[in-house]
């Protein structure tokens, strides 16, 4: 306990100066952020360049930035929710309308960002399912798409909507067409998504859901990736579980610039046309290899003998910044030091490589089989030895 206090002390110390001394700062985090008075939230906004060093610059930097993100929700889905609601459309007009092939038509664009949506939507409903944490409602909904009497069209109801029911068109024993018997092509949900809740309230998942569509809006050029859903995940779990109400209120705006601060240094993972270049997950993967080889060459010869394919594991472990191969709290743990790594992202190399040494007895008695299942599900254990581990082998 007398260890915890200290360690509080050291970081609110280092928290509360005027200036912040991020080298300072980084050194702290990379052994683990301390849980409890908001303490990593605050710290992975910084480390992630969404702060400035300058505490007193907070107020008025916060106040804008969250100024900017209301901007961009009221452009990207407050004003076109008013238009998808009701039953007339102001913009369907004759040279503009639903079937206009012109790929310029903002229908066009309407329908292309409903794919995106479909295919986000999927996603978070399935948002870390070992916590119940995304499908309660959030203290902070958006008020104006919640409230019924606003007539805005939330993602949620757009995505019903698009969702359409289809009439089964068939011939009975006569040869006679009929449509009476109707289906819906709604797809079957599965048992570990997460089911909407009462008009007025909004589940966490769905704030997840708003700002990955606004970043797919913002970022036409890479648009929405599968993934990026279990990159964004635990940033807004932490920020949404801030103690401190007020960054906790506007946990939603925080978490969209952290994400796009952090896509930014990780995106090349997800542009399958840089997979094969030098900051491609090629590369990445090849840099895993290159320090088991190093560290450890029996376990790497027994890889390369089984046949055992980087793409196999490295590709979802680094990809995802191992966002599936953990629970919860250990990814957390494995991300205070990601965040403080100076070179990042180099520790998470040494951290892929930890693991795999870390299971080496279980890979050289298994065969190839044994060797997958135990790569593809990670078993259980404690996190630190793994990240003792990774310090050992991180070059100094």
């Amino acid at each position: 306990m007398a260890t915890y206090r200290a360690r509080l002390k050291e970081f609110e110390d280092c928290l509360e100066t005027e200036k912040i001394d991020v080298k300072h700062l980084r050194s702290l985090c990379f052994q683990g952020i301390p849980d409890g008075r908001g303490l990593r939230a605050k710290c992975w906004k910084i480390l992630l360049n969404y702060l400035p060093p300058l505490t007193t610059d907070w107020p008025d930097f916060l106040k804008k930035q969250r100024g900017v993100y209301q901007q961009l929700l009221e452009e990207l889905i407050i004003t076109p929710g008013k238009q998808g609601s009701g039953n007339s459309r102001e913009d369907v007009t004759f040279a503009d309308h639903p079937l206009n092939p012109n790929p310029d038509s903002q229908w066009s664009q309407y329908f292309k960002d409903n794919d995106v949506l479909l295919q986000i939507d999927k996603d978070v409903r399935r948002l870390c399912p070992d916590i119940s944490f995304f499908q309660q409602a959030t203290d902070h909904p958006c008020e104006r798409l919640v409230n019924a009497e606003s007539g805005i069209e939330t993602l949620r109801k757009r995505v019903e909507h698009t969702i359409l029911k289809a009439a089964n068109v068939g011939k009975n024993r006569l040869g006679i067409t009929v449509t009476n018997v109707r289906c819906s092509t709604r797809r079957k949900v599965a048992v570990e998504e997460y089911e909407t809740l009462p008009e007025g309230q909004e589940a966490h998942w769905e704030v997840v859901e708003r700002v990955l569509f606004l970043y797919a809006k913002l970022n036409p050029g890479q648009g929405y990736v599968q993934g990026m859903n279990e990159i964004i995940g635990p940033l807004y779990y932490v920020f949404a579980s801030d103690p401190n109400k007020d960054w906790q209120e506007h946990a939603e705006a925080d978490t969209f610039f952290c994400f796009t601060n952090l896509m930014s240094e990780i995106r090349d993972n997800f542009i399958k046309m840089l997979d094969d270049s030098a900051s491609g997950i090629g590369s990445s993967m090849q840099n895993v290899l290159t320090l088991l080889k190093k560290h450890d060459q029996q376990l790497w010869r027994c890889l390369e003998d089984r046949g055992v394919r980087p793409q196999f594991y490295l590709f979802r472990w680094l990809t995802l910044l191992l966002s599936q191969e953990f629970k919860m709290p250990d990814v957390i743990r494995v991300w205070d030091s990601l965040f403080a790594d100076r070179r990042r992202f180099d520790f998470l190399y040494c951290v892929c490589c930890a693991m795999i040494i870390c299971i080496r007895t279980r890979i050289l008695e298994g065969d190839f089989s044994d060797t997958m299942r135990t790569l593809q599900n990670y078993p259980d254990g404690d996190i630190h030895v793994v990240l003792r581990k990774a310090v050992e082998i991180c070059p100094s």
